[in-house]
């Protein structure tokens, strides 16, 4: 039972995590106009958020791949729910943008211990399933999170996005429900595999052998064949959900749109999202991997250049729920080209690196945006994220992989699989 029930308790953890991060991008970006912030230093306050996480991710993903998964989840979620709760008191936009680069540290620690696990637990047929499963963690917490923000913070934007700041920090602290379980469960499959990988490295030392392979250098792990690719479809991905929940706000405040129904839009594109992992398997099959991911992102773009438009909002309602389904495909499949490119032994380092290239895009992107906002309008950004998407069409043109074309071979360690040999050093723990 504990075997069969692990990746569901891991997507609730994630749910819960992703709820407060998703309730207080919304909220932080309220109290900034509160506070007296243009559209600039929305966008400053939106790349600080992924500052920190820029320079944490290839460290946290090196001792991942040398180490446990699951003490990273606990440390994420102390961090964003302290993130939330001091954006809440701080008084002016920099305090605002320093608790908020904390929880974009605490979400990087969470992401990369919660998505190496799932690597290491899918065997390679499982590993679309499994990824995009995990996701909808991530999708449940999007349409939560910014329904509950708007109508929290109700008319009174200062009060009410201090409020909804609190409330996250309590709903991250959610996660440790099903946290302590996985977290249990992990610790005694890595004490046994210890034990195990203790006795080969005895026998390694009678030989003269090293008891530890190098490590892989990240030049070699960014040359690998799709990696590249994989990264600039993940970043391009996030920018426009992140660029969505961080403008939406500014773009609702121009055209009179109420903060409660801009969240209700929000999270009906999180919703839409959920659907889409829900049926990605038969999507596969039917299409491929590579028409998938290509088709998906050109009409992510063309829906992203509408939002610029100045339809009513039923409209928008609709262009964000077919925008919602596009993007559900991007994450997933990103993170499985990549856990497959990477070389043997460097998979949490290499989904560490797609993860750097996220934050690096999320430092960009909102930076970017708001420099467009401030010249152009607040449409504007929605017009750059179609140009980015466009881009990551043509490159999901080389990462896809058909519906049955096998995996390159790696040792199965996910639930129920039998490993003939060994697992190298940081595959399985």
């Amino acid at each position: 039972m504990e075997r069969r029930y692990w990746l569901l308790r891991l997507v609730a953890a994630f749910a819960f995590a992703q709820a407060a991060v998703s309730m207080a991008r919304p909220a932080v970006s309220y109290r900034a106009l509160a506070l007296g912030a243009d559209e600039r230093a929305i966008g400053v306050i939106a790349g600080v958020y992924a500052l920190l996480p820029l320079f944490a991710a290839v460290p946290l993903g090196r001792r991942t791949d040398r180490g446990r998964c699951t003490p990273l989840l606990a440390v994420g979620v102390v961090l964003v729910a302290g993130g939330c709760a001091l954006s809440g008191t701080a008084g002016s936009p920099a305090g605002m943008a320093a608790w908020s680069g904390v929880m974009g540290l605490g979400h990087l620690c969470f992401v990369i211990g919660a998505q190496s696990l799932v690597a290491r637990r899918s065997a390679p047929a499982e590993q679309d399933r499994n990824f995009g499963h995990f996701t909808i963690g991530a999708s449940l917490g999007q349409l939560v999170g910014p329904v509950a923000a708007g109508f929290l913070i109700g008319d009174d934007m200062g009060r009410g996005s201090t409020l909804a700041l609190v409330v996250s920090a309590a709903v991250a602290t959610l996660s440790f429900t099903t946290l302590w379980r996985v977290e249990q469960r992990d610790t005694n499959r890595s004490n046994r595999t210890r034990r195990t990988r203790g006795a080969h490295a005895r026998v390694r030392r009678d030989k003269g052998t090293a008891d530890s392979p190098p490590k892989v250098p990240v030049h070699r792990i960014l040359r690998a064949r799709g990696v590249p690719a994989g990264i600039f479809i993940s970043l391009a991905v996030l920018s426009a959900t992140d660029i969505l929940t961080a403008y939406l706000p500014v773009v609702g405040e121009h055209r009179s749109i109420a903060p409660a129904t801009v969240g209700l839009l929000l999270s009906l594109r999180a919703a839409a999202t959920i659907a889409c992992r829900l049926v990605m398997t038969p999507m596969i099959r039917l299409l491929g991997r590579t028409a998938l991911l290509t088709v998906t992102c050109l009409l992510a773009a063309l829906l992203c250049a509408g939002i610029a438009l100045p339809v009513p909002v039923w409209a928008l309602a609709v262009m964000l729920a077919a925008l919602g389904f596009c993007l559900g495909v991007g994450q997933p499949l990103s993170m499985t080209t990549v856990v497959r490119a990477a070389p043997d032994g460097a998979r949490s380092t290499a989904l560490a690196l797609r993860l750097t290239g996220n934050r690096l895009g999320q430092v960009a992107a909102p930076a970017s945006a708001g420099l467009v906002a401030g010249l152009a309008g607040t449409a504007a950004p929605f017009v750059m994220l179609g140009a980015l998407l466009l881009t990551a069409a043509a490159l999901g043109t080389r990462v896809g992989r058909g519906p049955d074309e096998p995996a390159r071979e790696r040792p199965e360690t996910g639930t129920g699989a039998k490993a003939a040999t060994p697992a190298p050093r940081g595959a399985a723990r």
